[in-house]
């Protein structure tokens, strides 16, 4: 059975307060007085306090931005993907030195690099077996574009590894600069992502190994909610990546996510009441409390979520394995051996509309 062993993750220098990137969205939009109004209360209401960036602009006044300036030199694609090409290894490695404590990068047998903000071959996956000086025959795989569920399809691919070949030691590392892609535009998709997303890393281990404490993989199972594919989408541009994201998201997975959580557990002959965490995306406050009213759940019972919304804001694909840390930290801190079982139900949400879980087991 293979099983999490361990969770790193990391996040840029520049720590932004909402508020800041609220006033910053104002300088460098020039938005009409209909969505300067509108603003401040999304902002308010955005359930978060900081995000993390690879750039300071979104806290300095206007004479100081480096990365963005005005409207009349607005970063290409070129120069967006140079930058996260550079910035997107480092972070990753930082993420990976953090998940790597206790272990020897030498015996990594698997490296499977996620994003959705970047893209270029050479890839990140090899950027980083060069500078962690990782063996040139491992076995690599990326995944690209799936957006904020792509963890979690990433920890399924790792789990077939270790099935596999019990010896299979998999390393996992999703990094996501969403900040990179910031668009100077009132349109509405482009004003609601300015409220949510941010930057992040997180790297997992994952392996077959026992008489290692961690989490077990015991059931993966996706649905698509097919109407909801204009809802939410990452297309290309010449000036970046363009997030669509509506408000009707919130309502889609509010209907899909009770059959979703029914027929996961059904496969392990499981019911609701046994299930005693709940890591749910953070893909914004709207979203977490659609979850909340269709599954019977409380704010407690999604604490963990609400908790890393707040910190980071929506990394994307790292932001699930953030939450999952958490849970981690808690549920290890008391001896490994005489503590309760625990089932986690975890899920996150990209395009598609993709909601993709797993139950994990301690």
């Amino acid at each position: 059975m293979s099983k999490i062993i361990a969770i790193g993750t990391a996040n840029p220098p520049f720590c932004h307060q909402q508020t800041d990137i609220m006033h910053f969205m104002l300088e460098a939009n020039n938005p009409d007085e209909k969505t300067k109004k509108l603003l401040p209360i999304l902002y308010h209401r955005s359930g978060i306090d900081t995000r993390y960036s690879v750039f300071p602009d979104f806290s300095l006044p206007p004479e100081q931005w480096n990365f963005f300036g005005n409207h009349s030199s607005i970063p290409t694609l070129e120069k967006r993907m140079a930058l996260y090409n550079e910035a997107a290894t480092n972070l990753s490695i930082e993420a990976i030195n953090n998940c790597l404590q206790n272990t020897d990068i030498k015996e990594i047998t698997h490296l499977i690099t996620v994003t959705c903000t970047g893209i270029s071959a050479p890839g990140i996956d090899i950027f980083l077996v060069q500078k962690l000086g990782l063996s040139p025959n491992i076995v690599r795989t990326s995944i690209n574009f799936m957006g904020c569920y792509a963890a979690i399809h990433a920890l399924k691919i790792a789990d077939a590894f270790c099935r596999a070949d019990a010896s299979a030691k998999v390393l996992v590392v999703c990094t996501e600069l969403c900040t990179l892609h910031f668009q100077q535009s009132n349109d509405v998709d482009a004003v609601l992502s300015s409220t949510l997303f941010a930057d992040g890393s997180a790297a997992c281990l994952i392996s077959s190994e026992k008489n290692v404490k961690g989490l077990e993989i015991k059931q993966f199972y996706s649905q698509l909610a097919l109407s909801g594919q204009a809802d939410m989408a990452w297309q290309l541009s010449s000036t970046g990546f363009l997030m669509t994201l509506s408000n009707h998201v919130p309502k889609l997975i509010k209907q899909e996510i009770k059959q979703l959580l029914d027929n996961s557990l059904q496969k392990l002959n499981l019911s609701a009441e046994n299930i005693t965490d709940w890591a749910i995306h953070p893909g914004g406050k709207n979203i977490l409390e659609a979850v909340e009213t269709s599954l019977d759940l409380n704010r407690n019972n999604l604490s963990k979520s609400y908790e890393v919304l707040k910190k980071y804001g929506n990394m994307s694909s790292p932001t699930i394995l953030f939450v999952i840390k958490e849970m981690m930290n808690e549920i290890f801190a008391t001896d490994f051996d005489q503590s309760k079982q625990r089932n986690i139900f975890a899920v996150a949400f990209g395009p598609g509309i993709t909601m993709e879980s797993v139950i994990l087991e301690k």
